[in-house]
């Protein structure tokens, strides 16, 4: 993936998400080396308010639409609520004005996990609030594929060509 090619194979992809999954390793054995020290409280609430504000309302909307298309405002809850920006501005907020704790790692648990686990990061408003695979996409990436596997046969050919 690249800033003209925006979309990830199934490989790239599983990269990514190993990615989130180190970070949210790392999220987890802090968390554990800490929970005595934890307002689990604190940490439900903070754990909760990402999907309670982001993704909860939108999800009951989509669920209850007859054709499943919801207003762009919540796409726009979603993203600004699954947002590590966003995380860092509530931890930075809380900082200020609560002081440093430990329930602040249920941020980037949530949304590591969510990353990491599920697959699931920002939502763009031509897809599906719910995962399913856009028709489009299922073309390009068929088509994708298609020529992948041809460009790879070409080369073997060719290969054989000059070894011989």
């Amino acid at each position: 993936m690249d800033a003209k090619n925006r979309f990830e194979t199934k490989t790239t992809f599983a990269f990514s998400r190993m990615e989130w999954l180190a970070f949210l390793v790392v999220s987890l054995v802090l968390a554990f080396q800490h929970l005595s020290e934890i307002r689990w409280g604190v940490f439900v609430a903070l754990f909760a308010v990402i999907d309670v504000i982001g993704y909860i309302p939108g999800a009951i909307r989509y669920r209850r639409s007859p054709d499943k298309r919801i207003a762009r405002g919540y796409y726009v809850a979603y993203n600004i609520m699954h947002s590590l920006v966003t995380a860092g501005v509530i931890a930075g907020a809380w900082v200020l004005f609560a002081g440093p704790e430990w329930a602040l790692l249920a941020l980037p648990i949530h949304l590591l996990g969510d990353r990491a686990l599920f697959g699931n990061s920002f939502k763009p408003f031509g897809v599906a609030f719910e995962p399913e695979t856009h028709p489009a996409y299922r073309r390009f990436e068929q088509q994708y594929r298609t020529e992948f596997a041809e460009e790879a046969r070409r080369q073997e050919e060719g290969s054989r060509v000059v070894r011989a």
